[in-house]
């Protein structure tokens, strides 16, 4: 039974209908040039408004912090104004959608920034390859970002914000999560700091804390949330003790009073390559008392359960959102999923074909009768 997946939750100022949320996925999509949202993205967002929350798909703050081909961003009014036919057509078909902001850190290619160096909390470089319009090239190392530059990173955030705000979002979601700028600062792999934002996991929270700030001072913490992921090596980024580290996150969390905290807590076979250690939500419950959202690699009869047991309050659904435009109805009726195709081109390569051309049961169903 998931009957408990189908009753409303609050995070602060949202109101969600179901707990079936739709996870974070980066789909490639955007306009050229790059960074610009599209028509097409409209009709995939409204495909899934039965979500009872869409968590957009990572969006660049500036073009520091993108390296992704054909991602959008959110860090003009042009790019604010090309959102709001997604989130028109998602408010339109009854469904909410948050906006996450994100700043890809060392994870961006030197391509992607004129030749520039990208930065990060330190002088590292990720392992692996990074994906440009000119093929696989080798991430390449980082500088440091300096004191003087962090209040100009945290207005980079609160533009975004604004600019999201906007575009009519119901609220944000900072991306701290994944091996991505927040993560390289809050893990101590990455993190070799001796300032105010280095050294013990109290410093290395503080970008972390100071940019939801900025966020809370554009939109009230009743709509701002974060993303995080408390275990294990993700693009390279690890922590000798996450514990201790993700203790301070999630008291950052509590004191600041968000409208929600989501946690990835991937298997072995994670999309960053995690490997099945413990999980962080036990801690976030002592530290934080809001609505807790869980991912990934659930079932939605897995999803039911850690709800009912107080685990968590919701669980948002990744790859299952790709192939599944109506995965909540899905689930309510105990129906089959259908599977993702042409893994993984069809997740990045731009057009509608594995993107809004996956058919919903009701028009599953019609094609077969006609």
């Amino acid at each position: 039974m998931t009957d408990n997946l189908f009753t409303p939750l609050k995070l602060g100022a949202i109101e969600a209908k179901n707990r079936i949320f739709m996870a974070p996925l980066t789909r490639g999509r955007a306009a050229e040039p790059m960074f610009v949202p599209n028509d097409l993205m409209a009709t995939y967002y409204s495909q899934r408004a039965g979500a009872g929350l869409i968590l957009t798909e990572a969006t660049g703050i500036s073009t520091e912090g993108l390296g992704w081909p054909s991602a959008p961003g959110i860090w003009s009014d042009e790019q604010a104004e090309a959102w709001k036919p997604s989130v028109d057509a998602v408010h339109a078909a009854g469904g909410k959608i948050v906006l996450q902001l994100w700043h890809m850190g060392r994870i961006v290619h030197p391509y992607f920034l004129g030749g520039e160096k990208p930065v990060s909390s330190s002088a590292t470089t990720a392992p692996g390859h990074a994906h440009t319009p000119e093929g696989v090239k080798d991430y390449e190392e980082a500088r440091p970002l300096e004191l003087s530059e962090i209040p100009r990173l945290i207005g980079d955030y609160r533009n975004a914000a604004e600019q999201a705000k906007k575009a009519g979002f119901d609220g944000v979601q900072l991306h701290a999560a994944n091996g991505y700028l927040i993560d390289q600062f809050i893990r101590d792999g990455t993190n070799l700091r001796q300032d105010e934002y280095g050294g013990p996991a109290e410093n290395r929270v503080r970008l972390l804390r100071e940019v939801l700030e900025a966020l809370i001072d554009v939109w009230g913490a009743d709509r701002v949330g974060v993303r995080l992921s408390p275990n294990g090596d993700s693009q390279g980024a690890d922590d000798s003790d996450p514990a201790t580290t993700f203790g301070e996150a999630a008291k950052v969390c509590g004191a600041l009073g968000l409208a929600f905290v989501e946690l990835r807590q991937p298997g072995p076979d994670g999309t960053f390559g995690q490997t099945d250690v413990p999980k962080q939500d036990a801690l976030f419950r002592e530290h934080y008392s809001g609505p807790l959202i869980l991912n990934s690699d659930y079932s939605g009869e897995e999803a039911s359960t850690d709800i009912a047991s107080g685990r968590c309050d919701a669980v948002s659904f990744g790859r299952p959102y790709i192939s599944n435009p109506d995965l909540a109805e899905r689930i309510r009726v105990d129906a089959e999923w259908a599977p993702n195709r042409d893994v993984p081109k069809s997740w990045y390569f731009p057009g509608e074909a594995g993107y809004t051309d996956y058919p919903t049961m009701a028009e599953e169903k019609l094609a077969k009768a006609g």
